[in-house]
């Protein structure tokens, strides 16, 4: 599967629809975190970079075609932008594969699929963006325009490069917007290749750029930008207070975040053992636990628990991790060093702080970043693998007694960002489905994220939604125009 490694093209800043080195000519390294080897040396852009990005993106904006152009001719482009990506799909698959460590067969099937249908998705909502006519309470009427945002800050994870990229750019150049992407140092290059598709598709210098960087760096002169309108973030919370922060000590610039999570799977006593086995190692080793909604704490009913358990470590024993381009690969490489080490060392706390191992638990191989799936239960609820967002393929795995005590456990979390249940219990499933705080609840199925489906979080996972129409509210304002009516009082 190794012919599939694609050439580097792209590796410099993309700004006014050029490909330029930083200012400062600096770079740094990306790496395959499957042999940690050196892929390329990306540009790195700074403070003065950014500066550029902006200025392109705000000439694109003020004096532009873009925001002014029917949206159906922005659909068609995003059509167009759609079908160039998916006819070098397996190039970008295997780009990804080789910067992210993601499975190269998920990149192929799901993945880069998914951002085509995104592209489409908001390409279709593009000139169907209204107001709304007002009849006003005295001798005046009014209507409401809605209007792009203007230039935005798209600052995007490592994760998933590629569909976090079209993720955040869809609904914004739907709406009319121009931007800056500042993807993730980790995973830069696919970011690259989609901006140079975007050229190609039609897509007018300045509206869509690009600056790769360092995020301290490059990420926060983007998000303290006086030109900048919104910011939108995904990444952890940590971050996002950070850019929060930016925002209100620079130019009050709207902010949607979706940050962290600990989201719990709920597995009751009728639900169907095998499926909730499947639900609940999908949930928490996709994409090698690199996933923000990833179910990291399963509770399991009593009356089923010992059940699911075995069935679990019997399937966890299955899981192959190796070489992401190996088509029985189920969980490549985490990202980086630092990532790797920070994994084992909650795997160390889960150890220490009482939790009992079931399986798992080591490094995997002699190089790249490769940590074995991972099952602790026994776990105390205010113990670290049970209240940290991890990032990893590490199950905490917990009993409970009755629907009351799990919802209640449920919620003992800062974050709500998602949550899973598995049961035939309609009743079971209403109940708890209401009572969790969380933006998406998946009910017997996990991971299923669709264009129309909005997502974002409660509480310390965020606020604002990517996915569906609502994902176009960020990028766009309300302008209410008043005009009088002359001779005719309460018409």
């Amino acid at each position: 599967m190794h012919n599939k490694i694609p050439s580097i093209n792209f590796t410099n800043l993309f700004i006014n629809g050029n490909f330029v080195p930083s200012i400062s000519g600096k770079t740094f390294e990306t790496i395959d975190p499957s042999t940690e080897k050196v892929i390329a040396k990306v540009a790195q852009g700074a403070k003065e970079d950014v500066d550029l990005a902006v200025k392109a993106a705000r000439q694109a904006f003020d004096e532009g075609s873009w925001p002014r152009m029917p949206g159906y001719m922005r659909g068609k482009i995003m059509n167009k932008y759609a079908d160039l990506i998916d006819e070098i799909l397996e190039e970008l698959a295997a780009l990804e594969t080789l910067d992210a460590g993601k499975v190269f067969s998920f990149e192929t099937e799901v993945d880069i699929p998914s951002i085509s249908k995104e592209l489409r998705y908001f390409a279709g909502a593009a000139d169907k963006i209204h107001g709304k006519t007002l009849k006003l309470s005295s001798e005046f009427q009014g209507y409401t325009l809605l209007e792009p945002i203007g230039v935005v800050g798209l600052i995007i994870p490592w994760n998933f490069p590629s569909a976090m990229f079209i993720l955040k750019c869809a609904p914004a150049l739907a709406a009319g917007c121009t931007m800056v992407v500042k993807p993730a140092e980790q995973a830069p290059l696919s970011a690259l290749y989609l901006a140079h598709l975007a050229k190609l598709a039609g897509i007018p210098d300045g509206v869509l750029n690009v600056v790769t960087g360092l995020g301290h760096i490059a990420g926060a002169a983007l998000a303290s930008h006086m030109d900048i309108d919104c910011v939108s973030f995904t990444g952890s919370t940590e971050v996002g207070r950070l850019i929060m922060q930016a925002s209100a000590t620079s130019n009050l610039k709207t902010v949607s975040l979706e940050l962290g999570g600990k989201s719990p799977l709920l597995i009751f006593d009728d639900a169907d053992v095998d499926q909730a086995a499947d639900l609940a190692l999908f949930g928490s080793l996709a994409n090698k636990g690199e996933i923000c909604v990833c179910s990291s704490r399963v509770f399991v009913q009593e009356g089923i628990y010992d059940e699911v358990v075995k069935k679990m470590v019997e399937k966890a024993k299955t899981w192959v991790v190796g070489d992401p381009f190996d088509p029985s690969t189920r969980q490549g490489p985490q990202i980086d060093k630092k990532q790797y080490e920070r994994v084992l060392s909650y795997i160390d706390h889960g150890k220490r702080e009482g939790a009992t191992l079931l399986i798992g638990g080591n490094p995997c191989g002699n190089k790249g970043y490769f940590i074995e799936p991972t099952i602790f239960e026994n776990v105390p609820d205010d113990s670290l693998i049970a209240t940290d967002e991890i990032f990893g393929p590490v199950m905490a795995l917990m009993k409970f007694k009755t629907v009351e005590e799990a919802i209640k456990r449920a919620n003992a979390t800062p974050y709500g960002l998602a949550a899973g249940i598995v049961t035939n219990d309609l009743n079971i499933a209403n109940r708890v489905s209401r009572s969790i705080r969380a933006g998406i609840i998946w009910i017997n199925c996990y991971h299923n994220f669709d264009s129309g489906c909005p997502i974002g979080g409660y509480k310390m996972s965020g606020f604002g939604k990517d996915h569906g129409m609502e994902a176009l509210e960020k990028y766009l304002k309300t302008k209410a125009v008043v005009t009088p009516i002359y001779n005719s009082p309460w018409l």
